[in-house]
């Protein structure tokens, strides 16, 4: 297979299968220990507003609906999730891809904590870092845990695309 088209083809199933593992652990933190569910609706209110001219609200959660924006926020998980596999095929190549290593993934997954801390959280109204939250200490140990859960999900996803990819 064309390198082009394998690289396209790793970060769809990377991505995909390293988001699938991070809805997984959100899901059984959600019934297990109670922890707020994700709200990929308001993740798409929020982006749904961008080409509207609005980046930055008081309160994502003030802002009007917007309509399909629980498929706009689901469709953004996980488009998120495949531009990180590419990012890190990007940066370790497609040897790694072919031949997976555990920290690569977990450092790119713990670099794309930027994105939350510095824009998401910003631009929905919950601070910098989260820290106009009720709790931004939980909120931000959230978001650790949940890039390296998705950081070990990018990694076991590259073992199983290399071994049905080769």
């Amino acid at each position: 297979m064309p390198e082009g088209v394998e690289f396209i083809v790793r970060a769809i199933l990377i991505g995909a299968g390293a988001t699938v593992i991070l809805d997984g652990w959100a899901l059984l933190s959600t019934r297990a220990y109670g922890t707020p569910a994700p709200r990929w609706d308001l993740v798409g209110r929020w982006i749904a507003q961008i080409p509207r001219g609005r980046f930055v609200h008081a309160s994502i959660g003030q802002t009007p609906p917007v309509r399909g924006e629980l498929m706009i926020g689901w469709l953004f998980h996980y488009a998120i999730g495949i531009v990180y596999a590419a990012l890190l095929l990007a940066i370790w190549g497609l040897g790694w891809a072919r031949h997976p290593t555990l920290a690569p993934a977990v450092i790119l997954s713990l670099l794309t904590l930027a994105a939350p801390f510095l824009i998401m959280q910003p631009g929905m109204g919950a601070g910098f870092a989260a820290s106009k939250t009720p709790d931004p200490t939980a909120v931000r140990l959230r978001s650790v845990i949940g890039h390296t859960v998705f950081g070990l999900g990018l990694y076991a996803a590259a073992v199983v695309s290399a071994r049905l990819i080769g």
